[in-house]
């Protein structure tokens, strides 16, 4: 019974029939650089940083479209009070005294030693 257990066993660790040896395949897991957790938070950590830069583009678009509108809104304004002193200054040359005494003369108006003066409007409460 020894001597064929011993057979058995010499048989079944001797060579095969081509003279080699016989290979056991085994297979080795290769372990993850990354584990599932650590993709997962890199993940959401790298959504929430596209997030927030998209945030802080459209923010600052929109500052600077903010600032475009007021500074073209200022130069409206400063457009149109430059107009309005050029019309205050017209007003006071054509309500000067002399120039409508000047124009009652031309217009058949006899204005005999009287005074004339700018009236000035009173606000009455």
């Amino acid at each position: 019974m020894n001597e064929n257990l011993a057979r058995s066993w010499k048989e079944s660790y001797s060579p095969n029939e081509a003279g080699q040896e016989q290979q056991t395949v085994v297979k080795v897991h290769k372990k993850n650089w990354i584990t599932i957790g650590e993709k997962v938070l890199y993940s959401g950590v790298s959504a929430m940083l596209i997030a927030a830069s998209i945030y802080v583009v459209s923010f600052a678009s929109s500052t600077d479209t903010l600032n475009r509108e007021l500074q073209s809104l200022e130069q409206s304004v400063q457009h149109q009070k430059v107009t309005n002193e050029g019309l205050v200054y017209e007003k006071k040359q054509l309500s000067r005294p002399e120039r409508i005494t000047r124009i009652a003369k031309e217009n058949g108006l006899k204005v005999q030693d009287t005074r004339v003066e700018q009236a000035t409007a009173f606000k009455n409460n």
